[in-house]
């Protein structure tokens, strides 16, 4: 028998217990409470599956965003691609349930569980994002190697105008400022700058903040997360006006030689939409095009979260792209954190 209890103040034990399972990811890490509740004012619901002798066998992290603008969404979890319930098979079978359940309880928009592997259950299978997996060699240079000619010179033109890469914890405003630049030229609120300041004190070494400068200036720049020996770029963003200069091939390149020293073994691109310009930039380095097998449940047929995509939100975002930075900087956290 499988019983199912909210998480108390177990956070070590929860942590001990992702850390071991093979079908876990960062976003499964207990921190992400805190900064969900404290820096963005959401509302978790943490749920622990146990066994009969109150031994754990699965866990799943929930966040329920509520919006008057935007909707009600029940979340595993926001703004990244993984975090459905993961353990034993028994355990997930219940959890997911569990999900549902209080899913049609709260009487939400739409429940998204953003897996990784796939579960066989009643809900809604969706394979609208994928991500690209390219497997690192020993090496840089053994990397290098297979990269055909023009990706090799793609990397090199950024290299011959002098633009360097750094790394650090200390790169967080300048990343900050090039992905609340770079979103407000997409039309999309950018998260509050607390927002990454809280995961940089909470997961320490495991997230990774890397820029690209020409001169003084951060012109590209990208945050993710080292979990196991697999990293994946969670945000990136380069300035449009610096195009020509390929700062973005740069970026990933000094990413992935980053890695490699830390001996990852897997480079995880973060999520796209098939056939969009995005995934393209990702396809060109070599790797494997990986679906996303999220699992969904809608009682309004609601098939994905808010995105500038959809065309409600398309006037809007045209609006935001000319609204100036100093506008959309402050008032686009106030948005964000309210899209899941």
């Amino acid at each position: 028998m499988i019983s199912l209890a909210p998480l108390d103040g177990s956070l070590s034990v929860w942590d001990a217990f992702a850390a071991a399972a093979p079908e876990s990811t960062f976003c499964h890490l207990a921190g992400w409470r805190t900064v969900m509740e404290d820096v963005l004012g959401h509302e978790c619901l943490y749920t622990v599956a146990c066994d009969d002798a109150g031994a754990w066998r699965g866990i799943l992290p929930l966040v329920r965003v509520r919006s008057p603008l935007f909707g009600d969404y029940l979340v595993s979890l926001p703004f990244l691609n993984a975090g459905g319930p993961v353990g034993a098979p028994d355990a997930v079978a219940a959890l997911v349930e569990h999900a549902a359940a209080l899913a049609r309880h709260l009487g939400v928009d739409l429940l998204e569980l953003r897996m990784r592997h796939v579960v066989s259950c009643e809900l809604r299978l969706s394979q609208r994002k994928l991500t690209v997996r390219l497997e690192l060699p020993d090496s840089a240079e053994a990397l290098w190697g297979t990269f055909d000619p023009k990706l090799r010179s793609q990397i090199r033109r950024p290299q011959r105008e002098g633009l360097v890469a750094r790394f650090g914890p200390e790169q967080l405003d300048a990343f900050y400022d090039v992905l609340a630049r770079n979103m407000r030229s997409l039309g999309t609120p950018v998260l509050p700058h607390a927002f990454f300041e809280r995961l940089a004190a909470t997961f320490g070494g495991l997230v990774v903040f890397g820029t690209v400068y020409r001169g003084a200036q951060p012109i590209a720049a990208g945050c993710g997360f080292a979990w196991r020996d697999e990293f994946e770029m969670t945000w990136a963003s380069s300035l449009r006006e610096h195009n020509r200069s390929a700062p973005n091939m740069l970026l990933y390149w000094s990413f992935m030689e980053q890695m490699m020293a830390r001996g990852v073994r897997v480079f995880d691109f973060g999520r796209c939409t098939a056939g969009s310009g995005t995934h393209r930039f990702k396809q060109q380095w070599g790797g494997a095009d990986v679906p996303l097998p999220w699992l969904q449940w809608s009682a309004r047929n609601v098939v994905a979260t808010p995105s500038p995509e959809r065309p409600t939100y398309r006037l809007a975002s045209a609006v935001w792209r000319r609204l100036p930075l100093a506008v959309t900087t402050r008032i686009g956290p106030l948005l964000a954190r309210q899209l899941p």
